[in-house]
């Protein structure tokens, strides 16, 4: 039996973790290198909200650390071994279409909309807030426990090769930043970026130059937008009129326009994970369709070709020859999430393949190059992070398991995703929620939202389980 009621005690601190949530998610900790300096590697914004974390650590006693502005932790207890749970604090860049500004939050119909709502401030507050129970009750532990807070999770990961080179390695943990009941295994990831020179383009007659095409922002998401520059002598309002008819026999939204760099296409899709690509509407894929169907030049038809020939509609890599399967990890994914083109110069596409637990990265890697060299790409950047999976019988799984169940009454077996989360840092690591079976997956999406009374939830079993582990 519990030694206290957590979710009563929890419901109490409701109103002091939206507001300290509030402020947190009013600060802009995108990834921005242009204002890096010591102490600040990942921009300023992201600086700002590692600071803001570990003084409101500093604030209600707990010991604190900053490294380097990589990360930082906030600890509680005694003993020599030591329970993790990683969150991190940078969110991926807002995109369009939200009802609210993204870096205003404000709670609408019981929903609290903010980039960073769901991932990962949210939970990482959630978190916070169980530590800050566990510290008033007076409850004894036999282990510290750490809050690890990452700066450089959505993008390569630079601020966990940094802290664990420096600080103690957990005997085991968490991660908040998937879902419930308990994520025990994580598809490898691989992110391709790949590059190649373009000749100076060369019109045929009654053709369009693909000028520009414009795309995406990271490879984990999947584009919502793209924009096309075109230059050539047609009839500009029947190419308009055919436009428009793509748009509405799709229901898409977009226009097209003139300018004095020639015409201009805009089309807009869906974000979605990168993970669960097949979610989301690619707006790249979407415009590679519509340009197919028009005359181009070579080297513009060859690049709108690539995306159509080895990408669109093979969410699961068979086109790419790289399509695996295994009974524990599901399904390989792959993720067009970054193109450009500049006619005469450069054309660059990123990829963010997830692939099973008895897939071999660099097979995957070689496949992938040996089919996109063709149309002129070679790999110049690869990103990789190895699988993760636990037992579901690990006293660590068992734990969060019993604690999810008491707390909800739902018995959902531990699962494996596509998404990478923290837990992989770990040596022994899980993903454990923040968000519920059946709710809304809004990451990487405009209007990112967390249910208030889910989050509080959350922060509830949080303090259960990290009490149960660290007793």
């Amino acid at each position: 039996m519990s030694p206290i009621d957590w979710q009563q005690e929890m419901a109490k601190k409701k109103d002091e973790l939206l507001q300290r949530l509030t402020e947190i998610c009013s600060i802009e900790s995108v990834l921005d290198e242009s204002t890096a300096e010591p102490g600040a590697p990942f921009g300023k914004g992201i600086a700002k909200a590692l600071d803001y974390m570990l003084n409101l650590g500093r604030q209600e006693g707990f010991q604190i650390k900053n490294v380097d502005g990589y990360a930082g932790h906030i600890e509680y207890g005694e003993g020599e071994e030591l329970i993790g749970v990683l969150a991190h604090l940078d969110v991926v860049p807002p995109g369009e279409g939200w009802s609210s500004p993204p870096f205003s939050p404000e709670v609408r119909n019981g929903k609290f909309y903010a980039r960073g709502a769901e991932d990962d401030k949210g939970p990482g507050m959630a978190a916070f807030f169980a530590l800050k129970l566990i510290q008033e009750s007076g409850l004894p532990l036999s282990k510290r426990v750490r809050l690890i807070y990452g700066t450089d999770e959505e993008s390569q990961w630079r601020d966990m090769d940094v802290y664990f080179r420096q600080e103690e390695m957990p005997i085991m943990g968490f991660s908040p930043d998937a879902d419930f009941p308990v994520i025990h295994g994580e598809k490898g990831l691989i992110d391709l970026v790949l590059r190649g020179k373009l000749d100076e383009p060369s019109s045929e007659k009654g053709a369009w130059t693909l000028c520009r095409f414009v795309s995406g922002e990271r490879p984990n998401m999947v584009p919502d937008s793209v924009k096309v520059w075109l230059e050539g002598e047609n009839d500009v309002f029947a190419f308009k009129e055919n436009y428009q008819e793509y748009l509405r026999n799709r229901r898409i939204r977009g226009y097209a326009e003139e300018s004095d760099d020639g015409l201009i296409l805009v089309m807009e899709g869906v974000s979605h994970h990168g993970s669960e690509p097949e979610k989301g509407v690619n707006a790249a894929y979407a415009m590679a369709g519509f340009l197919q169907q028009i005359q181009l030049d070579p080297q513009g038809k060859r690049f709108i070709a690539m995306i159509s020939d080895c990408l669109v509609d093979s969410f699961t890599g068979e086109k790419l020859g790289i399509k695996q399967y295994d009974e524990r990890m599901g399904t390989l994914t792959v993720n067009g999430g970054v193109f450009r083109y500049e006619g005469g110069k450069e054309q660059e596409v990123h990829l963010n393949i997830r692939y099973p637990l008895l897939g071999k990265s660099e097979a995957i890697r070689r496949q992938t190059e040996s089919v996109l060299e063709p149309y002129g790409l070679r790999v110049t950047e690869v990103d990789h992070k190895e699988g993760m999976y636990v037992d579901p019988d690990h006293p660590l799984v068992s734990t969060l398991i019993r604690v999810y169940e008491e707390q909800t009454g739902d018995k959902s077996q531990p699962i494996t995703i596509g998404g990478a989360t923290y837990a992989r840092a770990l040596k022994t690591g899980v993903a454990y929620g923040a968000l519920f079976p059946g709710s809304s997956d809004t990451a990487h999406q405009c209007d990112e939202c967390i249910d208030v009374e889910d989050l509080i939830r959350a922060a509830s079993i949080y303090a259960q389980a990290i009490y149960e582990l660290a007793k």
